[in-house]
């Protein structure tokens, strides 16, 4: 009679909760091997000893789990997300097992067993991923759940008909779901633990008469491992992607302003140099320096200093186009490279930028900040051929900024010699200047800020006298240079 303790055609009923006490102790066992040595204070077999060393330790555990990633996990999965699939993982493949053993009714002489197995192994998920704090375990709790999870496997497998059991496709849910969370060592490892569970559950000496599955049994247990495995490949691989997007966030983006960093920039340069080279078409690099951050950082603090930085870093976001390449090259110094554009579309956006930020408004109470931008611009291939070449020439020209006086924008224009020419590009009203002044060779390369404040090459003039900025839009609108009107 099932349920009751006597003989069948194979092994009695007996042996085989014995042989589930066995393994739930076995499993113990190994809990404590693993666990008692950190909960004492002593260095555990897979990970180190007490929390203070925890913390000094350049590998330090996560909070959620204890799993230290270098260990078990790759660099680009988290242990909590790892946690989330096993439980939900876990409660459905209890709940649909204990439905198609229940309802199906197909293995009579072994059922009270596999009850017995499911019941224990809910409480193992219960104990483990509810009840117990989430760093007692530390790094051995992937090998304690992955121990068990291998012996429920085994031994419902050896119950429900060994070779012909329907179960068999939590072997390879386990080792597939691990080869995405951990390192290819512990897959193999987990692999082979699976192999040699197989093997013994099928050796085990239980003699039952032939099961047939049901079809609606054998569709629904398909299904079931199917959108288990989707699970845990869909749930891993989006934790992977978001792992990845912050690993390049970080390496890419300076984290006070928000710009991209100087290691990006200079990536940046060089592919829009091959490109233009191999186009033709030109590109301008704007070079900006924050006028007078030392003396907000000397007067009012570093706090203030930051808040200034993420203002300008605002601003320069804002104010340029998608395919442009804002960044922060330095402390108080800020690039952008702009594709596609002309000196006259460069000048413009320059001094958008060098407006917007002279209007930023970061007083506070006892605190009066005014900021301005020294801005040079450089264009390619005028200005430099090489990254290097171009970035010396931008801070020449932003360097000839500050000497003019500050919060204005110069820009370096090479001549027929090679050598640097600097034109300071007026901010307001122009003063009195004679256009033909410039010498033939220069008239090209000085057309455009001529034309929008009708003044001479070299002349420092204050801020706040000049372009002629509407002049310099209407020539962009009117279809002079390639950047948008602004």
């Amino acid at each position: 009679m099932p349920g009751r303790l006597e003989w069948t055609r194979g092994v009695p009923i007996d042996p085989i909760l014995i042989l589930i006490v066995a393994a739930i102790v076995a499993n113990l066992v190994l809990m404590g091997v693993l666990v008692l040595p950190e909960a004492m204070g002593r260095r555990g077999p897979l990970g180190v000893g007490d929390a203070a060393e925890r913390e000094r330790s350049p590998v330090r555990l996560t909070a959620a789990g204890g799993v230290a990633p270098d260990i078990l996990f790759q660099e680009d999965v988290e242990p909590a997300a790892y946690d989330r699939v096993v439980r939900v993982v876990s409660w459905t493949f209890i709940l649909v097992t204990t439905t198609i053993v229940a309802v199906g009714g197909l293995w009579p002489s072994t059922q009270p067993a596999v009850f017995i197995l499911l019941a224990l192994t809910g409480l193992f998920v219960l104990f483990v991923h509810d009840l117990l704090p989430p760093d007692t375990l530390g790094p051995a709790k992937f090998v304690v759940e992955g121990s068990a999870a291998i012996t429920v496997v085994t031994l419902l497998v050896a119950l429900t008909g060994q070779t012909e059991s329907p179960f068999f496709f939590a072997y390879p849910l386990i080792v597939a779901g691990a080869a995405l969370v951990v390192r290819p060592l512990i897959t193999l490892a987990l692999a082979g633990i699976s192999s040699v569970g197989y093997v013994l559950a099928v050796a085990l000496p239980i003699q039952q008469p032939p099961t047939v599955v049901p079809p609606a049994a054998a569709v629904g247990i398909s299904l079931t491992s199917l959108i288990l495995l989707a699970y845990v490949a869909m749930v891993i691989a989006r934790e992977q992607r978001r792992s990845r997007d912050a690993a390049i966030r970080l390496s890419t983006v300076d984290s006070l302003t928000g710009l991209f960093n100087r290691a990006f920039l200079f990536a940046a340069l060089e592919r829009e140099i091959a490109r233009s080279t191999r186009t033709g078409r030109g590109f301008c690099m704007l070079m900006m320096d924050l006028d007078e951050l030392k003396t907000v950082n000397d007067r009012y603090g570093h706090f203030h200093g930051d808040r200034l930085l993420r203002g300008v870093g605002s601003v320069v976001r804002a104010g340029v186009r998608r395919l442009d390449t804002p960044a922060r090259y330095g402390g108080d110094e800020f690039v952008v490279l702009c594709p596609e554009t002309d000196p006259t579309g460069a000048y413009v956006l320059a001094e958008k930028i060098r407006q917007e930020v002279a209007a930023l408004d970061l007083d506070q109470p006892d605190v009066t900040i005014s900021a301005s931008l020294s801005i040079g611009v450089v264009a390619y291939p005028d200005d430099g051929r090489t990254a290097d070449q171009l970035i010396i020439s931008a801070d020449q020209s932003m360097y000839a900024s500050k000497r003019f006086g500050k919060n204005r924008v110069t820009a370096a224009r090479s001549g027929p010699t090679r050598t640097t020419d600097l034109t300071a590009v007026p901010m307001g009203p122009p003063e009195s200047a004679d256009e033909d002044a410039a010498e033939p060779s220069d008239r090209s390369a000085t057309e455009a800020s001529a034309d929008a404040g009708d003044t001479s090459p070299g002349e420092p003039v204050g801020p706040g006298q000049g372009p002629g900025a509407g002049t310099a839009r209407r020539r962009t609108a009117s279809g002079g240079p390639r950047r948008r009107s602004v």
